[in-house]
């Protein structure tokens, strides 16, 4: 097989070549000091991936990657382990300088790593794009929805394909819940209402026995047990 470089090799093949397991020696190395190739950061992505690309080729190119080619290291089964690890340690340094924009487009690739640090940032276009994440289940989603909980997330869960699941509309009353107990929570107290509504009433009698709040509590006794004659209530709990 020839090894070249470009110009010597249109890019297709270019790129054929930095797929293939084992490069001869040296061959990285001098692809990555390429010009026309150091100013292309998705081609410099898979040299600094490469399981033979040499540890200090690896740690210079991932410093200088940009997150979206560093996000694809992160996801890369192939990639190799350090490349993966770095890129992520990385990603977790460049997170606080990106625009609110570049989150939104960032948090739909985020690595798993990062995303309990994804979710802490309060702005719905931010968590709506995250919860379109084609990784994430409805067990990650339960899990990540505790207090503090945000308008921002009660309206991007709204809007998302898991705003009809019991498990997260029961997840989300308690997160409330417990975030109104909370100093400075910014939440209204009928924040929780549309969210009692997608539930029956045996999933209802189990959130309400959790919760604190007197205003949630009766919230759920106006809505659905005030019209049960036969539901008992205990004086502790009005």
């Amino acid at each position: 097989m020839n090894w070249l470089l470009p110009p010597e090799i249109p890019w297709p093949q270019f790129l054929k070549l930095l797929r293939r397991p084992a490069p001869p020696r040296g061959w990285l190395e001098a692809a990555a000091e390429v010009p026309d190739v150091r100013k292309k950061p998705m081609l410099l992505r898979w040299i600094a991936q490469h399981r033979s690309a040499p540890a200090h080729l690896r740690v210079s190119l991932i410093t200088r990657l940009p997150w979206r080619a560093l996000a694809s290291i992160s996801w890369d089964p192939i990639a190799h382990p350090q490349a993966r690890a770095q890129a992520v340690e990385r990603m977790q340094l460049l997170w606080a300088g990106l625009t609110t924009g570049e989150r939104r487009t960032f948090a739909a690739m985020a690595p798993r790593q990062m995303w309990p640090m994804v979710w802490k940032i309060r702005d719905s276009g931010v968590i709506s794009a995250f919860l379109q994440h084609s990784k994430l289940n409805l067990n990650m989603v339960v899990s990540l929805i505790q207090p503090p909980i945000s308008t921002a997330h009660l309206d991007a869960l709204q809007a998302s394909c898991f705003s009809t699941i019991a498990p997260v509309a029961k997840q989300v009353i308690l997160a409330t819940d417990q975030s109104l107990q909370l100093p400075d929570h910014g939440l209204a107290f009928g924040a929780a209402a549309s969210w009692i509504l997608k539930l029956d009433v045996e999933d209802l009698q189990q959130v309400y026995s959790e919760l604190k709040n007197p205003l949630l509590r009766g919230m759920i006794e106006k809505m659905v047990f005030s019209h049960d004659p036969n539901h008992l209530y205990n004086s502790e709990d009005i």
